[in-house]
């Protein structure tokens, strides 16, 4: 119910249409390049299974395309998702010898990372003044 004029015209409904969906892409990066891309199957949820298949397919991307960097040890950063504290995510971080950086509980600001990953025109629309 609404107030309305008596001379005022009906209230138009607009249909809501399906969308495409989403799709989640988990990117791992590191000072040089994009390592790894991986998309998630649509309708599936991210879990701690889903993240260690993940962690396995990146260390074998860093053993392609930067040759020797693991024996030098990894520092992982990522968020303090549910999957990524399970106790599977951390024996396989364990397992693969890799220190994981603290992530704070909640931050507003951009990290560098993303905005050299996605740049300027993503976050500001245009260019930098």
């Amino acid at each position: 119910m609404q107030w309305k004029h008596s001379v005022s015209s009906a209230h138009k409904k607009f249909k809501v249409t399906p969308s495409a969906g989403k799709a989640m892409l988990t990117v791992f990066w590191d000072c040089q390049d994009v390592l790894l891309t991986e998309f998630q199957q649509r309708d599936h949820t991210v879990t701690s299974a889903s993240c260690c298949t993940i962690l396995t397919k990146f260390r074998d991307a860093i053993r392609r395309k930067r040759t020797g960097n693991l024996t030098k040890g990894m520092l992982l950063l990522h968020d303090n998702a549910r999957a990524h504290n399970a106790n599977q995510t951390t024996a396989t971080l364990k397992s693969l010898e890799w220190e994981v950086l603290q992530h704070p509980p909640y931050s507003l600001d951009l990290a560098p990372s993303d905005f050299r990953l996605f740049g300027p025109q993503t976050f500001f629309g245009g260019r930098l003044s």
